[in-house]
């Protein structure tokens, strides 16, 4: 999430403001100014400009800010404090920090993450800037984070956000995508099955580039909503999926942008040893390009491609799905295609 340059400060909206005060970060009358955070549709996300400092606060919406009618439970933030406190026990500086939950509000206080020294990978990526070495530290990152939340007796019930996470991602992601293509939905509707069906850790459920800040210790999530205990694959696949779309979209940055995707499963799968590693592997391979599929033509397809870009992601996720990779390191090997080219 970013803050316009320049933007000059605003009252906080009063459901925030109330739950900066609940936290006893405020007092009852003390005003509570802000800027709003540009970049996600699932939440009113803020820089709130405290007395000691600024923190970010942030609220989850019923109704996601897409074209489509996405209602999703706004409770999954209590998910989303509960992640990061673990991912920051289990790994001090992977995740960003909480400050307080406010259950009654809703309003989840963080740490604030200056842009200065904390960029937006996203942002990196998109100016070109594929620096191999973050999506190696990512994996590492993620990989221990999974290892350390995957013992079913202390973290499955506490994750227990099945319902959630079908809300979220796979009825969104998939079964929109498979009404789409209908030669697809059987297999969408099975990897929908097997994902579902599938539990060994807590997931972030939301690995894009744009919930991962690079700061001076190394990469930072943010944006937890999507936890839920559920198929690690799934977080590997989501992060994959987004650097192999945006080499369709940079096309001159493919050989980068898959050297990043093979360091990234490499140090992740480094840490796999709740199952083999060679069958998480060939989970991800088969959701990388439904996913893919899902960000053209499911109910949250992302901004930045135009329409020869996304129809050759079709043809590319289309000839993977029904010609299934076997493992990681086949499908990033087919999915480049020396013919393309940005028309």
């Amino acid at each position: 999430m970013t803050a316009p340059a320049g933007q000059a400060t605003t009252a906080l909206p009063t459901v925030l403001r109330n739950g900066v005060v609940a936290l006893g970060l405020a007092d009852v009358g003390q005003p509570v100014r802000g800027v709003a955070l540009t970049g996600g549709v699932a939440s009113d996300i803020w820089r709130a400009d405290l007395p000691g400092g600024p923190i970010c606060v942030k609220r989850a919406l019923g109704r996601l800010r897409v074209d489509s009618e996405w209602i999703v439970p706004t409770n999954r933030t209590a998910f989303e404090a509960a992640w990061l406190r673990a991912a920051d026990a289990a790994r001090p500086g992977a995740a960003c920090r909480v400050i307080g939950f406010d259950p009654d509000s809703g309003v989840l206080a963080l740490a604030w993450l200056d842009p200065t020294d904390h960029s937006n990978w996203r942002s990196e990526l998109s100016a070109g800037h594929v620096d191999a070495a973050v999506a190696a530290a990512l994996g590492d990152r993620l990989g221990h984070l999974h290892a350390a939340m995957a013992d079913p007796d202390r973290f499955a019930a506490a994750f227990a956000a099945g319902e959630l996470f079908r809300a979220l991602r796979l009825d969104p992601y998939f079964a929109v995508t498979a009404s789409a293509h209908p030669v697809l939905a059987a297999t969408l509707d099975a990897l929908v099955d097997r994902t579902a069906s599938t539990g060994s850790t807590v997931i972030h459920g939301d690995v894009s580039p744009k919930n991962v800040l690079v700061g001076p210790d190394g990469p930072v999530l943010v944006d937890a909503e999507c936890a839920s205990w559920g198929d690690p694959a799934f977080d590997v696949a989501f992060c994959i999926s987004h650097l192999l779309l945006k080499a369709i979209w940079h096309p001159g940055d493919t050989r980068r942008l898959l050297e990043a995707s093979h360091r990234f499963a490499t140090s992740y799968l480094a840490h796999v040893a709740w199952e083999q590693p060679d069958a998480l592997a060939g989970r991800a391979a088969m959701l990388v390009p439904a996913l893919a599929l899902a960000r053209v033509d499911g109910a949250s397809p992302v901004d930045y491609l135009d329409a020869p870009e996304r129809d050759h992601v079709r043809q590319r996720a289309t000839e993977l799905l029904l010609g299934p990779p076997d493992g990681l390191n086949e499908l990033l090997d087919r999915w480049p295609d020396d013919t393309w080219s940005k028309p």
